[in-house]
């Protein structure tokens, strides 16, 4: 995981470089601290698939280009086949598998999250980001939070939500949580 956020790091430091971007006004837009934002690029400290979005979003790249160093290429389809996604681990316990990471121009981006358990005092990492967002619980439970509503998903249920709304989530119980998200 660390040489990943540390290519991360490394791309959105580029992409700063390549448009004259300073890093104050990457921490705005990502609604972080300065310090924060230079750990992110530092590849010290977790990233948010939700910062990485806006940043992709202000600055017109694709989420695959910061998340994985690909640019995607197909217009028509692209076809993942199972376990074969391009997977990137944004934060300790979590892996992203991106399910249409080579699909130009997408209107959505697709991901199978598995989340390994952690303790129950544990405090639960709440974020949002423009848009809406879909989850579906393919194996596990999952606590879910979305402003001050918990909502309990077992394995078969899904939720669509507006993900400008703080929400965060967690394994319930000593099993890893696999899920569809679909963040539009």
């Amino acid at each position: 995981m660390d040489e990943q956020l540390k290519q991360i790091g490394e791309r959105l430091r580029g992409l700063r470089d390549v448009l004259d971007i300073e890093a104050g006004d990457m921490a705005k837009l990502c609604g972080i601290s300065l310090e924060q934002y230079q750990k992110m690029e530092q590849g010290e400290s977790e990233l948010s698939v939700a910062n990485l979005q806006k940043i992709a979003k202000e600055y017109g790249v694709s989420l695959d280009v910061l998340m994985f160093g690909e640019e995607p290429h197909m217009r028509n389809y692209f076809l993942t086949r199972k376990g074969q996604g391009l997977h990137v681990e944004r934060r300790k316990a979590y892996n992203y598998e991106s399910l249409a990471s080579g699909f130009r121009g997408r209107k959505a981006d697709p991901f199978i999250v598995t989340v390994e358990p952690k303790p129950a005092d544990a405090p639960k990492e709440m974020n949002s980001h423009s848009g809406q967002e879909f989850n579906m619980v393919l194996e596990g439970t999952m606590e879910l939070t979305i402003g001050p509503k918990v909502l309990t998903l077992d394995e078969g249920d899904s939720i669509y939500f507006d993900a400008t709304q703080p929400h965060g989530m967690r394994t319930v119980g000593d099993k890893p949580v696999r899920f569809l998200a679909i963040i539009f």
